[in-house]
Order: structure tokens, then C-alpha cells, then sequence
């Protein structure tokens, strides 16, 4: 008799994530938490059901570049996978990208499209990611003020109409540089009448876009970082590929398979200035700070998916004569996980409101320095969470976890890409650390955690918030002692600092949630959340010396 079991089953995403609506009844007015949720229950229902279930039959699809036509013009197609093309129309009708928006929610606007991106984002196999640069675009454009542009994208970046709707890429990685784009060698010409771009892009994500963001330097221009600027690019002429662009390859990567990701030549393609000729790399900043927030919350989505299967079988699967759900170790083991996931969500959903707020002008300075800190730490923080987790999912499922058809090791393999993109986890904690170099911006975030503690007052939990402020503490002292050792150390130990501040404010965001659930509902859950996570570690900082790094970094060359 061959391998039979039961595989796991999911049902509606929204109403099953009590740790999301627990949330949204926290953070969101009763009027408007009435107005979104119908939105999140279909969505919810659509993740669950018929987008999941388009989700397996189209595993194995790819997307295909055609170079030509039957008749040998150059025509560089690329076609979408089916769930793809669902996913592009579900996005638009459910206002993912828009509901940021057109929103009459104000400043409560990003938390519901969190909400929206959260549910959507596994069933879709990271179609987030068009989705966020096509978000990341639009606030671009916005805090560029540049009233053209804006008038002829914006409304079709946002819109909800799937016939109008238009997604955005992001052309910043080139092979010279990399992450660091001030080495870009694409160069911007003026005809006399209009902006072309000559040079090559090494990862251009979601190709198929209709319009994309790109650096090049104008002729002339200095090298580094503020001699780019940055250009908006429409990338179809109806429906063919723009004059001046040709797709020379699609990247064969370890995941997001769906994701048309390719290798550009361009060729004298038009472009529009977005800000300015010079200073490319900061006018990019508004983007990045989306995109990262997206890139949080699709970590905290995978996380959630792994652990509903997982949980899912653990009640069917029966072995050593118990179903697993009745085993006392693989429920310990699920348990920790989970705490790892509600610690990323918490914070993926703090920084949608610190956007929100900040979009609003309802922001106060702190709270906007504490934004620009937290973000890239929030961002690299669930990015090693979820690769973490995501391992010890596929081994829940033992062997089953292990083979291709039960559509599991897609969700590692796409769990990969989330430390990389948007900067990875060193170049994020070194941006982090510039924020924090800042002594007013340092005190933000302190005080930033006490008040997300000050509510705190059980028992149990109050230990726990003593520890918070003990870890911020033993981080501030450990940067002090980095700094009078030189800055090789204060770099060296950029990563463990970040991490250091992300789980404190992770067990912060814990501890209040707990606390409120617990004064409101006398649930305890939330509170063996928060006591889990603190068990895993907080502060991951321990002394190195610069020249033990050196030394352990490059042994073997």
C-alpha cells in the first residue's frame, strides 16, 4: 500500500487569524473596523478557498519570455502564469494597492491595507511584490510633487478596476553595484526633446509591468549616489514592449518562480525625470520605506500560512498511535513558532501605522524618527523570522514537507527572497544604524517603548517589561562601548544591535497586546505569546572583538 495521508485543508483566512482580528479590534475605531471587515472576510474567504486552490493546480507553472513572433520580429513577451492573472484582478477589485489611498479611513488607511496584503499575499505566491513597488511608486511619485506624472499614473497605480489597473517595477540593481546603486553605469541622455536611457539592469522584478522606476546618471552627472537621478519609465506601447527595452533573460531562481524577475538591456528608451537630475538614491527613500513595510508584512503572511497547514495536519496526522496534536513536543514546537510569527506581525502592523499616521500628518516628530529607525529593522528582523520558521514548518510535515507535489517547499523556497530584497539584512542594519547615530532619534525609541509598556501592569507580564527596558538598556550601554572601541566594532555588531532592538520592540508590542486581551476577554494565550517569545532570546549582542571578526570572516582565504 503506497503513502496516504490526509493533507491539510484551510478555510477562511480572516475568520480563522484570531490573532489578526484580536488586533484589528485594538487598533482600529468600531465604525471602521464595521466598514473594512466584509472586504476581509471575502478576501479571507478567497485566500482560503478558490485562489488556494488555483494556488496548487498552477504549481508548476512559470511565466515564458517569447523573443519573437512566428514572423522573426522581436517582440520580448513575457506571459504570465494563471494564478498570476487572477491575482492581478484580485488585487485591483479588492483595493490592495488602493485602499492606501482613496481610503475615507484617514490615517487607519495602511492598517487596513496591511490587513488586505497580509491575507492575499500566500495564496498568491508573492504576487506582493508587483503590488508593493507598484505602491512604492505611487508614494514616490506623491512625495515628489510632480504634478504631471501624477496625473497620468497615479490613477491607474491605485486604481481598483482591473481594466485600468497598472503595476509598477522597480529597475535599481545593476551587476556593478548591486545593493549599492551609486555604482550604477545606466547613463540618461537628452535628446534635445526628451529623456533616453542606455545601459543594463541586472534584476528588474515584475517585467511585465506597465510602468517602472529606475537610476541613471545624466551625462555629465558625478559618480556616486547623488549624481543619479531618478526616472519614471512607461515600459508598453499598447501591447507591445517600449522602443528602446529588450528582456535578454529571465532569472532562474531559487524562488518566487512566478515572479517575471529579468536581466534589461535599454536602448534609448524614453523616460521622464521624476525629481530632479541629481540626488536619485534619496528621492528612492519614500519607496523604499513602503516596500520594506510590504516586505515585513509578506514575512509575517508566509509565517501564518505555514503555521495554519501545520496546525491543520497536526490534527489529522496520527503517529507513534496519537495524533500529532495530542503530542506534547510537536505542540511545543508549533508553540514557538507561532510566538515568532505574532512578534513579526505586531511589528509589520505598528509600522503600517506609523505610515499611516506620518501619510496623515498626524505623525509627531518622534513618532516619524521612530518610523525611519524601526522600519529597516522591522524589515530584517522578519526577514531572518521567517526562513527560521518557514524551516521548521516543512520539517512539521516530515517527509511530506520534503516533496515538490504537496506545494510546501515553495513556501521556503519564497521565504529566501525576503531577507534579500529591498537591502539585506547587513546593508539594513547598517542603514539602521545612521538612524540611530542620531541622539534625539535614540531617545524616540525609547520613549517610543515605554509607551507601548506604560499600560502594562499583571504581574506576569510586568517581569517581562522590566526586561524590555533592561535589553534597551544593555543595547544603548553595548553602543557606547562600540563607539569608544572604533567604529570597526560599532559596525562589526550593526546586525546583533538591530536584531537586539527588533525583538525588544517585537516583546513590547507582545506584552501590550497581551495585557489588553487580558484586562478585556481574561484571555491568557497572548500572555504565553509573550512569555515564549522571551524564552527564544532578546538580546543577541555579545562582545566580539573587530579583529576576532576579521579573523573568523575570512578564515580559508
Amino acid at each position: 500500500m503506497g503513502f496516504v495521508q490526509a493533507p491539510p485543508q484551510l478555510r477562511n483566512q480572516y475568520d480563522d487569524d484570531q490573532v489578526l482580528q484580536s488586533y484589528l479590534r485594538h487598533a482600529l475605531p468600531r465604525e471602521v473596523l464595521a466598514g473594512i471587515e466584509p472586504g476581509l472576510r471575502e478576501l479571507g474567504r478567497l485566500a482560503g478557498e478558490d485562489l488556494h486552490r488555483l494556488q496548487a493546480a498552477d504549481r508548476t507553472s512559470e511565466p515564458v519570455l517569447t523573443h519573437w513572433d512566428a514572423w522573426g520580429s522581436r517582440i520580448d513577451h513575457v506571459s504570465a502564469t494563471p494564478l498570476w492573472q487572477v491575482a492581478e484582478r484580485v488585487a485591483a477589485e479588492h483595493g490592495v494597492v488602493a485602499a492606501a489611498y482613496d481610503t475615507p479611513y484617514g490615517h487607519y488607511g495602511r492598517v487596513h491595507q496591511f490587513a488586505l496584503a497580509y491575507l492575499f499575499t500566500a495564496s498568491t505566491d508573492l504576487y506582493s511584490c508587483p503590488l508593493a513597488m507598484t505602491d512604492g511608486a505611487a508614494s514616490a511619485l506623491l512625495a515628489a510633487r510632480n504634478d504631471a506624472l501624477i496625473a497620468r499614473a497615479l490613477p491607474h497605480l491605485t486604481s481598483r478596476d482591473p481594466r485600468e489597473f497598472w503595476t509598477s517595477g522597480q529597475w535599481m540593481t545593476e551587476a556593478s553595484g548591486g545593493s549599492d546603486v551609486g555604482q550604477a553605469e545606466t547613463v540618461a541622455r537628452h535628446d534635445g526633446r526628451v529623456w533616453r536611457l542606455y545601459g543594463h539592469k541586472w534584476f528588474a522584478s515584475a517585467v511585465n509591468s506597465r510602468v517602472a522606476l529606475t537610476l541613471a546618471r545624466p551625462e555629465g552627472n558625478p559618480p556616486g549616489g547623488k549624481g543619479l537621478a531618478l526616472f519614471y519609465v512607461e515600459t508598453r506601447d499598447g501591447d507591445r514592449l517600449a522602443d528602446g527595452i529588450r528582456i535578454d533573460r529571465l532569472k532562474d531562481k531559487l524562488g518566487t518562480r512566478k515572479l517575471p524577475t529579468a536581466e534589461l538591456t535599454l536602448d534609448g528608451v524614453r523616460a521622464e525625470l521624476v525629481a530632479g537630475t541629481r540626488d536619485g538614491v534619496k528621492h528612492i527613500a519614500p519607496m523604499l520605506n513602503v516596500t520594506r513595510a510590504w516586505n515585513t508584512v509578506s514575512a509575517a503572511a508566509l509565517m501564518r500560512r505555514g503555521l495554519a497547514l501545520a496546525r491543520d495536519y497536526a490534527r489529522r496526522r496520527v503517529a507513534f498511535g496519537a495524533l500529532l496534536a495530542d503530542q506534547p513536543l510537536h505542540v511545543d514546537t508549533l508553540a514557538g513558532l507561532q510566538a515568532e510569527f505574532e512578534g513579526a506581525f505586531y511589528l509589520a502592523m505598528f509600522i503600517a501605522e506609523l505610515l499611516g499616521r506620518i501619510e496623515h500628518e498626524r505623525a509627531s516628530e518622534p513618532q516619524q524618527r521612530v518610523h525611519r529607525a524601526l522600519t529597516p529593522i522591522a524589515k530584517l528582523l522578519s526577514g531572518r523570522q521567517v526562513v527560521t520558521v518557514m524551516s521548521e514548518v516543512i520539517e512539521a510535515f516530515g517527509g511530506a514537507g520534503y516533496v515538490e507535489d504537496t506545494g510546501l517547499p515553495v513556501l521556503l523556497r519564497d521565504a529566501h527572497v525576503l531577507p534579500i530584497w529591498e537591502g539585506t539584512t547587513n546593508v539594513l542594519a547598517l542603514d539602521a544604524l545612521r538612524a540611530l547615530a542620531d541622539g534625539e532619534t535614540r531617545l524616540a525609541v525609547r520613549r517610543e517603548a515605554a509607551l507601548l509598556l506604560n499600560g502594562v501592569h499583571s504581574r506576569g507580564l510586568l517581569a517581562l517589561s522590566a526586561r524590555v527596558e533592561g535589553v534597551l538598556d544593555q543595547a544603548e550601554a553595548w553602543r557606547q562601548q562600540a563607539i569608544a572601541s572604533g567604529s570597526a566594532a560599532l559596525e562589526a555588531g550593526a546586525r546583533r544591535y538591530a536584531m537586539t532592538l527588533g525583538r525588544a520592540f517585537e516583546l513590547a508590542l507582545l506584552l501590550r497586546h497581551a495585557q489588553r486581551v487580558l484586562d478585556e476577554q481574561g484571555d491568557k494565550r497572548s500572555c504565553a505569546a509573550a512569555r515564549r517569545f522571551a524564552a527564544s532570546g532578546i538580546n543577541v549582542l555579545h562582545h566580539a572583538e573587530p579583529a576576532e571578526s576579521r579573523a573568523l570572516g575570512r578564515d580559508g582565504d
